[in-house]
């Protein structure tokens, strides 16, 4: 319950928002362009223009501190078709959270009201890359100051729509209304849920319907054809992995795959692991069970998993484990986890790596 009451307060917060814009107007703002290097990124970003930053995966995160009682972000939205507007989640000093639809190609996000003096903000894409891409464009503030610096830990998720946080939010448009990205929220996802846990940062490789061998909703692709991409596209704009070395990879596939020919499945999944090596020789990497799996898929996705992590290429590895979460998650939307579910397989996991596999430090969430 307590999550809940944050919820509804974040919300009540973007109404109050919406409605006040124009009292900004009166105060004196600098701009501060999206190449000034006291703005922090973290996920694949295009930085071809510095200037204007592009992204298309969901999670990234662009965070800064800056001086004042007010501050507005100058955010740029693909819009891809006319009903394919990005969410973002804009949270300040940690606890004060807005998820706010973008309405425009270019849109302007006004926060107002608050105590004068220094202030963190984080700007997080809620949305996945199908949604289109955004752009940063830069702050309107008194003052832009030096942020706290990144964690030194890292995380990377990568999975399907549970990870994407799809179907998890009907705190502002209930399942089956509206249009479908309208239940994502990925900030409150299990992934960065976790990182945020472990005072770590983190990078989401996630697409909803995505699996290992077979995906769902005619997508003509898998994980390992968008895993190199910077877009998450198939035949896209290449990744340079050099860019962020995660200490912990976590993989949360199979609910797409659904019953496979088991060698063949354990096979792609080795086949996958490598690559995923192959980029990052030094990271701690754990292969989930599905939480939307029912008992039957269950049993055959840990029977699975179990197979893989037991080879001799994965024991000789020496850092590939395995996590079987404790139930299914289904209160969300077309069976997905919902919102306190997430926070249920992000307390899972964060005690799992925090007890068991790194023995990080954990903080209150936020």
């Amino acid at each position: 319950m307590k999550f809940l009451g944050r919820i509804f307060s974040r919300c009540f917060a973007v109404i109050m928002l919406l409605g006040c814009n124009i009292q900004l107007n009166a105060q004196s703002l600098r701009f501060f362009s999206a190449d000034n290097p006291k703005f922090q990124y973290v996920g694949r970003i295009d930085f071809s223009n510095p200037a204007l930053p592009k992204y298309w995966a969901l999670g990234v995160y662009v965070t800064t501190s800056f001086n004042g009682s007010s501050c507005k972000f100058i955010v740029q939205d693909e819009v891809p078709s006319p009903n394919a507007h990005n969410y973002v989640e804009v949270v300040i000093d940690n606890y004060i959270y807005h998820r706010i639809r973008l309405q425009q190609k270019r849109d302007t996000l006004s926060f107002y009201n608050l105590k004068n003096g220094a202030h963190k903000i984080v700007l997080c894409k809620n949305t996945e890359t199908n949604i289109g891409y955004m752009e940063f464009a830069g702050m309107l503030c008194n003052a832009l100051l030096e942020p706290p610096p990144l964690p030194n830990k890292r995380i990377e998720c990568i999975g399907n729509s549970i990870t994407c946080g799809t179907g998890s939010d009907q705190s502002v448009v209930p399942c089956h209304a509206g249009v479908w990205q309208d239940q994502h929220n990925t900030y409150f996802a299990y992934g960065p849920t976790t990182a945020r846990n472990l005072n770590a940062q983190w990078h989401l490789t996630a697409y909803s319907g995505i699996g290992l061998v077979h995906s769902y909703c005619n997508i003509a692709f898998n994980i390992t054809n968008i895993f190199n991409q910077l877009n998450l596209q198939p035949n896209g704009i290449p990744w340079q992995f050099s860019k962020y070395q995660p200490d912990v990879v976590t993989i949360c596939l199979g609910q797409n795959d659904g019953k496979q020919d088991s060698a063949y499945y354990c096979k792609q999944y080795l086949y996958f692991l490598q690559t995923i090596r192959t980029q990052y020789p030094n990271a701690q990497i754990i292969c989930l069970s599905s939480p939307m799996a029912d008992s039957s898929l269950n049993a055959n996705l840990q029977r699975y998993i179990t197979a893989v992590v037991q080879n001799n290429w994965c024991v000789q590895d020496g850092k590939i484990s395995k996590y079987f979460l404790k139930q299914a998650y289904n209160g969300g939307c077309d069976n997905h986890p919902d919102l306190q579910q997430q926070q249920l397989i992000a307390k899972q996991l964060t005690d799992y790596i925090a007890n068991d596999l790194m023995h990080w430090k954990q903080i209150a969430s936020h």
